[in-house]
């Protein structure tokens, strides 16, 4: 009976694992298709330019007439292949599969617009439209491959592999290397497009913050109170939230006191302010942003 219950528990776990991989895989390809829609149907039909190496892939485009699904996917290729020797097959796994899938879905979106089944969205009186809705479509793709794990390829590897040797920020590193391309595009196209890339590029990083942390994003207080104790009930009782009591000691003063902390989403957070307030109107209060809760009432179980 043990032994049978082990086999159907691990069955259950393999089962379980492979509706995860099957939902990560299935936000990739959607977030591909997407970031693929954005980019062909948006930016190459505008000549606006995109970051990374795919911005590198539509500047071929653009001076040579290359299809970008095809340089996009043999610039990345050499990348590929450092990523795989240095930063090892599993951190590499998700990455391959979504260049591959975005180099199929722009290759898709290349044949559907070329052949006139979805006319191309040319609006050269109205740049700015342009910029707005690409840079939404664009980073709303892109946030759906974060969020599953997996990234597009090109910059995020070099970004990784030059951070894991000197150390530099990531971030830095990304910004230094589309800074560079997008510095390169002014020899082929007019600044004024390149200023309307750097709108897009603006959005579509916002929206990449929004779907990747908007679903589990939330606010923590920290609460300087008369009668903590009252208060944390309140939370409890009026928002069904936690709340924690820390012992902490007055720097002026030197008397001990109690600091109540809770975190709370972002909807909850104008109602537990005033519900600090009707306790104690006099009461001091911090509130900062968090990126990602995980445990009750938030996100119950992590993603593999």
């Amino acid at each position: 009976m043990l032994l049978s219950a082990g086999m159907k528990g691990g069955r259950d776990m393999d089962a379980s694992r492979m509706r995860k991989a099957a939902v990560r895989w299935a936000l990739i390809a959607a977030g591909a298709a997407l970031y693929a829609f954005a980019l062909e149907y948006f930016i190459v039909s505008n000549r606006l330019m995109e970051g990374g190496v795919t911005g590198i892939a539509v500047l071929l485009h653009y001076a040579a007439g290359t299809p970008v699904s095809l340089s996009a996917l043999l610039l990345n290729l050499p990348l590929f292949w450092l990523g795989w020797r240095r930063l090892g097959q599993r951190a590499m796994l998700y990455t391959i599969g979504g260049t591959v899938l975005l180099s199929l879905f722009l290759w898709i979106w290349e044949t559907v617009l070329s052949a006139g089944v979805i006319p191309p969205f040319v609006l050269e009186e109205d740049l700015i439209l342009v910029a707005l809705c690409a840079g939404v479509t664009l980073g709303a793709g892109l946030g759906l491959v974060f969020r599953a794990g997996g990234t597009t390829g090109g910059v995020d590897i070099l970004a990784r592999l030059i951070h894991r040797r000197f150390g530099w920020s990531m971030g830095k590193i990304i910004l230094g290397i589309d800074g560079v391309i997008l510095g390169t595009s002014l020899s082929v196209l007019p600044k004024e497009r390149v200023l309307y890339t750097i709108m897009s590029v603006f959005v579509a990083s916002r929206v990449i913050d929004f779907v990747v942390e908007g679903g589990n994003a939330a606010k923590t207080f920290y609460i300087f109170c008369r009668d903590p104790e009252r208060l944390a009930g309140a939370v409890m009782r009026e928002l069904d939230r936690g709340a924690t009591l820390i012992e902490a000691t007055g720097g002026y003063s030197g008397r001990p006191r109690k600091i109540l902390y809770c975190v709370v989403n972002r909807m909850e957070a104008r109602r537990l302010q005033n519900l600090v307030r009707e306790h104690d109107p006099r009461a001091f209060f911090v509130i900062g942003d968090v990126h990602e809760v995980w445990g009750e009432g938030f996100r119950e179980e992590p993603e593999e």
